[in-house]
């Protein structure tokens, strides 16, 4: 009987997207866009010596292929990353339109985006009035504050305190398709958030913008600002049946961990556990011992991304990386024979360069558990193909398993 978990570190890209000068930071092309190569060359350069020192140390996602996916992805050098692998290995080109966290987990799971997102003019304000008007009646309230691109963390530092005063949420929107609305848990309300997100959500979704994100916050103007683990997103869900769907359909159970019940809207998902990291990593590792036969674990790791890439943190990213290298042993050896572990990544953020948004770039693809091999350079949706082909699913998506063409071990 198989299991499968597949796990994503947000963000954790590996640069080489073909069609990376067509995104862009502002007014900068992704061209060039290495999130773990720079991170990997920022470290052995001395240049990311904040909590921790020296060069990248990940020896066991090393192990499973990470230092040989870089190297084939873009040619970078990988100084402390050159160990054999011992797991089959690779990288994943996106095709769809977006370098957002939606539309990289839709194709991982077998579902391009069949259409273009619709994104906000980079103007102030951001959002038509009608639609401004619409978010103060949602809210209960006589307006809105912001109406703008913004970073999530400084726009509650510049908004929170008259947020405070009038009460009215702070709406903002970035590079992604998404509206985010924050407000304060102790002056609007946790529930009353959710419950304006959730109003706002179907006409946004019929506007195709991917998600409307709630961002609590705690604190005061005098002592700070702080987002707070009641983050939820409304999202579309995807416009056809995926990964999720086919385990279901064929009987078995979807477990979810992180934001992937937000991603697709908790279609094809049977239980969901939230929480930090740090806590995810524990339900993994619980999960990888009793998650049951046929099924699929689901993982989401989101703090690369939202506390290290959007932050430009190349020292918190490589502790982070470090951190969950060093989980990695423990959850590998609860793992049942003929179970398939894929680790991977849903784009870029590259935190050594400007801006602050998402970068295009492929991603490795590390997997455990099906023999050694290299995958060469695959499409995200193959991953979805794969991990059905090792469900034995008889819907496969419009990926192709790579399970039939890697090298040593790979199927007739």
């Amino acid at each position: 009987m198989s299991r499968a978990f597949l796990i994503v570190l947000d963000s954790a890209g590996c640069g080489g997207a073909p069609d990376a000068h067509a995104f862009f930071n502002d007014d900068t092309p992704d061209t060039g866009a290495n999130t773990l190569g720079h991170i990997v060359r920022a470290c052995a350069d001395g240049r990311a010596e904040q909590g921790r020192s020296g060069p990248l140390r990940v020896p066991n996602l090393d192990r499973l292929g990470l230092g040989a996916a870089l190297r084939l992805s873009t040619g970078i050098e990988t100084p402390g990353l050159d160990a054999t692998p011992t797991g089959m290995w690779g990288v994943a080109t996106p095709s769809g339109p977006g370098k957002d966290t939606q539309s990289g987990h839709w194709e991982l799971a077998g579902v391009p985006v069949p259409w273009k997102w619709h994104l906000f003019p980079k103007t102030d304000p951001a959002f038509p009035p009608d639609l401004i008007a619409g978010m103060a009646r949602a809210a209960g309230t006589e307006g809105t504050l912001a109406n703008c691109h913004a970073s999530g963390t400084a726009v509650i530092s510049d908004f929170g305190a008259e947020h405070m005063r009038n009460g009215w949420p702070i709406c903002y929107t970035s590079a992604d398709s998404v509206v985010q609305i924050a407000a304060h848990e102790g002056v609007f309300g946790l529930e009353r958030l959710l419950a304006m997100c959730r109003r706002l959500a179907p006409r946004l979704h019929a506007m195709r913008v991917g998600r409307v994100i709630a961002r609590p916050f705690t604190g005061s103007p005098q002592g700070g600002f702080v987002r707070t683990s009641g983050r939820r997103d409304f999202a579309m869900a995807p416009p056809v049946p995926g990964l999720c769907d086919w385990v279901q359909a064929s009987g078995g159970r979807v477990l979810a961990l992180g934001k992937i019940g937000d991603i697709f809207s908790m279609r094809g998902i049977d239980a969901l556990r939230t929480g930090s990291d740090r806590e995810l990593a524990g339900h993994l590792a619980d999960l990888m011992a009793e998650a049951p036969d046929n099924s699929l674990t689901f993982a989401n790791f989101v703090e690369f991304d939202a506390r290290f890439g959007h932050r430009r943190d190349v020292s918190g990213y490589a502790r982070a990386l470090e951190w969950f290298d060093g989980c990695l042993p423990g959850m590998i050896a609860r793992a049942r024979a003929g179970d398939m572990i894929v680790l991977t990544a849903d784009h870029g953020n590259d935190p050594t360069r400007s801006g602050t948004d998402h970068t295009r770039e492929r991603v490795p693809v590390l997997v455990h558990g099906v023999g050694p091999g290299e995958i060469g350079q695959c499409a995200f949706v193959d991953v979805a193909a794969s991990v059905a082909d090792h469900l034995g699913l008889a819907e496969r998506g419009p990926g192709r398993s790579f399970l039939r063409r890697a090298g040593p071990g790979a199927r007739p």
